[in-house]
């Protein structure tokens, strides 16, 4: 095992997000002095976990002399490379097209920067973000920095890993089946997917039959991510959900927690799922009610949402020239992403149905939630597989089946589009972080968010040592 990591005594130290925010106030450090470090941790560490997609140092470097307000002002972050940035082109974690750069900023980028961040450039994701690894033939595998012979997860592989190394204390990442909880899981992170539009979305996301992906960032710390969401809704507010607001603390409400280490044909390994049991007797001790429960979720849904994934991958496939132009080469594509789109072609005739009972599921849900709170599962059903596992480049049928054994648990909630964190809570044998996932009804982020910060004290999160 060879870990890696980039934490020093420069300006950006050990501390997270908030931390250095108060560090750049109080004057000890200055913002360019704070971008510096932050180029130089990546380039540290960048040749280990191969996490990055673009860079726009010298923009960062020009920005950081005159750096504009909010309250992450000075702040170096990436954006994940399938969100427009001004200035950067959006390559989508491939190489069938040749990307130009954007005259503006998307929604979400927009929306981001104006809480103050200053972005170094684009953090590297799998293919159109459809794998749960980012192993890209000729790009290269992002790396875990636990244990650079594993994969970071995906599809916020890039930002993942420099998070977790220390090069950045957080970085923007999306979620369309898991990509924010997958990667924060396997590099000892914490990773909220937010409430169906809760966030402001490029035009992309939201024009999905059924919006499943949801953006936010990856963090060290619980503090950061709720200064995240406090600071987002800020400037971007949906008057449809209740705020989240200013969560500093532990809530004091004991909560009704269900727990599960099934899925719908799937099964958390006996190692994890001996972890996630004793994460459910913390929270007992703790004095939570908790109660092991078989998840009510319909046997169709596997399957349902593997066909709604790959309509995405067909869309891409039959868009491709129009929407990038003579440089765009299907061939280039790798076979996960071919054979989505195939498996869309075979079953369009399922797709209406499917796409019914996924947008339905929310129902079900909503159901569920009048007898608990919070229910709790592992983030991903086994360990953090090495590279190789999940290479694109095997057979169709192959990849997939290892896919669907894996994160067997974190599509549910984009199917309902309510809020899921992941948590650092539980170390394997082998000593990787293996993360713990806890589910809420429908804009319920801010009761996910106290009970992380309960369980963060009483199971401090570990942090890369070499």
């Amino acid at each position: 095992m060879t870990r890696v990591h980039s934490f020093s005594d420069d300006a950006l130290g050990d501390l997270d997000a908030v931390g250095l925010v108060e560090e750049i106030q109080s004057g000890r450090v200055s913002v360019p002095e704070v971008v510096d470090a932050a180029i130089a941790r990546i380039e540290k560490v960048n040749p280990a976990v191969n996490g990055l997609a673009y860079t726009a140092f010298d923009t960062a470097r020009l920005e950081a002399k005159d750096p504009h307000g909010g309250f992450f002002c000075g702040v170096p972050t990436l954006v994940k490379d399938n969100c427009d940035v001004a200035g950067m082109p959006t390559h989508q974690g491939a190489d069938a097209y040749a990307g130009r750069e954007k005259k503006s900023d998307g929604d979400f980028a927009r929306m981001f920067r104006a809480t103050g961040v200053i972005p170094l450039g684009k953090s590297q994701l799998s293919e159109w973000g459809f794998s749960a690894v980012a192993e890209h033939p000729r790009l290269g595998a992002v790396r875990s920095p636990w244990d650079t012979g594993r994969t970071a997860g995906a599809s916020s592989a890039g930002a993942a890993a420099f998070v977790a190394a220390g090069a950045l204390p957080i970085a923007h990442a999306n979620d369309g089946g898991g990509s924010i909880r997958i990667p924060a899981s396997v590099n000892g992170l914490v990773g909220m997917k937010p409430t169906r539009n809760r966030i402001a979305q490029d035009k992309m996301m939201r024009d999905m039959p059924v919006r499943i992906v949801a953006d936010g960032v990856v963090t060290r710390s619980v503090r950061d991510s709720a200064a995240f969401y406090r600071e987002a809704e800020k400037v971007y507010r949906n008057l449809k959900l209740a705020p989240i607001g200013d969560i500093t603390h532990p809530g004091r409400k004991r909560l009704r927690i269900a727990v599960a280490t099934d899925s719908v044909g799937r099964s958390a390994t006996p190692e994890v799922a001996e972890l996630t049991l004793k994460t459910a007797a913390l929270l007992e001790e703790l004095g939570h009610q908790v109660e092991q429960i078989t998840p009510p979720v319909p046997d169709s849904f596997p399957d349902d949402f593997l066909l709604y994934w790959s309509l995405l991958s067909m869309f891409v496939l039959r868009t491709g020239r129009a929407t990038y132009g003579r440089t765009w080469d299907p061939s280039k594509l790798d076979n996960l992403t071919l054979g989505l789109a195939r498996h869309c072609t075979r079953n369009l005739h399922r797709l209406p149905l499917a796409t019914a009972r996924i947008a339905a599921s929310k129902r079900i849900s909503a159901r569920f939630f009048r007898d608990y709170d919070v229910v709790l599962t592992p983030t991903l059903a086994h360990e953090t597989p090495k590279v190789g596992h999940l290479d694109p480049t095997q057979e169709f049928d192959e990849i997939m089946e290892k896919l669907l054994d894996w994160v067997a648990f974190t599509p549910l909630q984009n199917a309902t589009g309510e809020p899921a964190i992941s948590l650092p809570l539980a170390t394997t044998s082998a000593g990787l972080p293996q993360g713990m996932m806890f589910g809420a009804e429908w804009g319920r982020e801010a009761t996910l968010l106290e009970l992380a910060y309960e369980l963060e004290e009483a199971r401090p999160f570990a942090r890369i040592t070499v």
